[in-house]
């Protein structure tokens, strides 16, 4: 299915924020009484929740939009790139939509962003998804591996031109390798459109430098401190997930005051809302409405009560 079939019946707009610029978003389910906010990981945009914003727009006002020098929000090269400000860009764009409360989610650094936003502004955030998350601990050599993986893949898309076969490369890296038949020439050629803006290319040394330093072991810094997360919070998890693997999940998930864990019960990578967005939206929906996550026992029940 093409992405804008997909992101048919949401609006696609762009949002000024004092300090941060134009933003864009993807918006649906306006007049919905509860809020979600989608946040995308490093090196992505929008198009990574292409699958989710209008089914989640049935229940929540959903809300997807591109970090600050990512996707088509601003590029900006005067500033620094923690995953610590993108949470205040969050806080801008709250604002300048006129929500106080919201859910998040967050997938990879999305995940970090809200972990570090519920923990500065905790009166703001209902309930918590962190989505294959970055911040915490890898447990495996694997996981090493996967991230000096990532930043080496990472790096051939910038300070040099990117190519289809360069930003290929790297978004198989997101993907389960039985689910690669998502990765259209569609999905391949927007991101690789973006990736040749010659604001990208100025901006990606700055946004990238985290995964370099993540790379040479300097992450003290982006480490989300999940014990001072107050909100109902699930680790959103898959069997394939590069990095941090389901032992890292289980290890953080004691950190968490009100914390539950789910695993996808069919195989996925680093985009299970993309991978398996049916299974992704029927959790999401269960949890931020009633704060409990399906057994294996359920899909059918769920398909009825939440089916996107």
């Amino acid at each position: 299915m093409s992405i804008w079939l997909d992101f048919l019946g949401a609006e696609i707009r762009y949002v000024e924020t004092p300090t941060y610029g134009r933003v864009r978003i993807a918006e649906a389910g306006k007049g919905k009484p509860e809020a979600l906010f989608l946040m995308h990981g490093i090196g992505g945009h929008i198009e990574a929740y292409s699958k989710n914003v209008v089914p989640l727009g049935k229940h929540f006002h959903t809300i997807a939009f591109d970090f600050v020098g990512h996707g088509l929000s601003e590029k900006k090269t005067d500033i620094e790139y923690p995953a610590q400000g993108y949470a205040e860009q969050l806080r801008e764009l709250m604002d300048a939509l006129g929500i106080e409360k919201a859910h998040l989610e967050g997938e990879s650094l999305g995940g970090m962003v809200a972990g570090f936003f519920a923990i500065k502004y905790p009166e703001r955030v209902g309930r918590l998804i962190l989505n294959t998350t970055g911040g915490i601990p890898i447990m495996s050599e694997k996981g090493r591996q996967d991230l000096v993986d990532l930043a080496n893949r990472t790096a051939a898309n910038y300070g040099k031109a990117p190519t289809y076969e360069s930003v290929k490369d790297r978004m198989q890296w997101l993907i389960y390798e039985g689910n690669w038949h998502l990765l259209t020439d569609e999905l391949i050629n927007s991101r690789l459109a973006i990736y040749q803006q010659p604001d990208f290319q100025k901006s990606a040394p700055l946004v990238f430098a985290r995964l370099n330093k993540a790379k040479d072991g300097n992450t003290a810094p982006d480490m989300v401190e999940l014990e001072k997360i107050e909100a109902e919070a699930l680790l959103l998890w898959t069997t394939h997930n590069p990095i941090h693997d389901v032992a890292a999940a289980q290890a953080a998930l004691p950190r968490l005051k009100r914390g539950q864990l789910y695993v996808m019960s069919k195989d996925a990578g680093h985009w299970p809302q993309y991978e398996w967005p049916d299974e992704h939206d029927q959790v999401v929906t269960q949890f931020l409405k009633t704060g409990t996550v399906p057994t294996a026992s359920e899909p059918a029940e769920l398909q009825e009560a939440y089916g996107s």
